[in-house]
């Protein structure tokens, strides 16, 4: 048996498919975001990151860096165990009360990230409840594809937002059987919304649990930054809400949130919960000075709906084929896996401007794109660097823009003026 050709094999099959995933060595620059240092063959260069999860730019605010580096100087820099073996620290315990209220929930149980909690939270959830069905939205995330595979549950997906299909998978199983169903709020390649109030009247009707994963929402929307269920005034109608603390709260991190019962049982159940050490003080810390500050600030949130609506019209005027989205998400098709590539290539190495390629199977092949994540710190300038290399790019290498014709622009003027609510959601 010759290992390594094998693994040397199904590396040259990601290679020949075209979808082989180069990292870039990036150093984050506090107090400068989005800007940081790129270091590539020796050499190093300051660019401006374009594709950011820290949508709000917490990472860097001086409360939450506060926060850690006062709490590492207390308490060290490990939780030293697991939760059941001396890791369960104060700063965590106070994080997981802070999340409860943040979603009007019960009880909340931190992970140490959002995959994690995905995954042992609907795994646990499906393996407890008797004869389990588990209806899964055709574009979840991986981390919940996993969670509904490991339940050992049986599955149906529904048809993606497809509130029809649902409807008659649940009729199909009757108001007896146990049922959950999972979904997200904000699609993160796609930036559409669920209908989630929709959902709710059938999970009601038809006697279901429901589970929503709010990562791209969370901090983002809602008066206090509960997320699309909080904006909506529907938090209070779905059973479990999951979130991350790595997005728009700037750390690491996931977590669930809901009635204490179901909190208690996947606390008590779930392997992947029990059996890894917790998140540090430190972070844990980080977190909770992060929460409370977008639970009371409007700033950012007002702020980076209008820099993500700016960005959306620079380059839907310049011609570039953005792909329509709901929300803060900014994609912009290309359609082919190399192409896809080579732009982000020539964006980093022309232009300084650096997005990372979105290919199969993060999307379906033929949707290959690049994925745009403004913050309340891409200022108008900034847009308008990115509006006329992105047109470089695609002349540059004659990427199709669709029925557009690419142009680029040449003042920030173009770029209008826009009114966003109060609540910033």
């Amino acid at each position: 048996m010759n290992y390594k050709k094998i693994f040397d094999e199904a590396i040259d099959q990601l290679h020949a498919e075209k979808r082989y995933r180069v990292f870039a060595d990036l150093q984050r620059i506090v107090g400068r975001f989005p800007r940081a240092v790129w270091r590539s063959q020796g050499q190093e260069r300051e660019i401006t990151v374009w594709c950011s999860n820290d949508y709000l730019g917490m990472g860097q605010h001086p409360s939450v860096i506060g926060a850690m580096t006062q709490a590492t100087s207390q308490m060290g820099s490990g939780a030293g165990g697991t939760r059941n073996i001396s890791g369960t620290n104060h700063p965590l315990v106070e994080l997981e009360q802070e999340l409860a209220d943040l979603h009007g929930k019960e009880s909340a149980l931190v992970f140490t990230s959002g995959f994690i909690s995905n995954e042992a939270s609907i795994s646990t959830i499906g393996r407890l409840l008797p004869n389990c069905l588990i209806l899964s939205d055709e574009l979840n995330h991986a981390s919940m594809i996993e969670g509904v595979r490991r339940s050992g549950a049986d599955k149906k997906v529904f048809r993606h937002n497809d509130m029809e299909h649902l409807e008659a998978l649940l009729a199909a199983a009757g108001r007896d059987r146990a049922k959950l169903i999972v979904f997200e709020s904000v699609y993160s390649m796609d930036g559409d919304i669920a209908p989630i109030k929709r959902i709710a009247d059938l999970a009601e009707k038809y006697n279901a649990m429901t589970y929503i994963d709010e990562v791209h929402a969370v901090g983002m929307y809602g008066v206090r930054g509960g997320g699309i269920t909080e904006r909506e005034g529907l938090a209070d109608r779905i059973d479990v809400i999951e979130g991350t603390l790595a997005k728009a709260f700037g750390t690491l991190g996931g977590y669930i949130s809901g009635k204490r019962a179901v909190i208690d049982a996947v606390r008590s159940y779930a392997p992947g919960f029990i059996f890894t050490t917790a998140l540090p003080p430190a972070i844990a810390s980080a977190a909770t000075a992060s929460i409370r500050h977008l639970k009371t600030s409007q700033e950012e949130r007002t702020r980076h709906q209008a820099q993500a609506q700016r960005t959306k019209i620079a380059l839907t005027e310049a011609g570039l084929p953005v792909m329509e989205s709901e929300t803060h998400i900014v994609p912009v098709l290309v359609g082919d896996p190399e192409l896809c590539k080579q732009a982000s290539d020539h964006l980093l190495e022309k232009h300084g401007i650096y997005i990372q390629p979105i290919n199969y199977p993060t999307v379906p092949r033929g949707t290959e794109r690049l994925r745009i994540t403004p913050s309340p710190f891409h200022t108008d300038e900034l847009i308008e660097g990115l509006t006329r290399a992105l047109c470089e790019t695609w002349r540059h290498l004659g990427i199709s823009s669709g029925d557009g014709q690419v142009t680029g622009v040449q003042q920030t003027e173009r770029i209008v003026p826009l009114i966003v609510p109060k609540s910033g959601g």
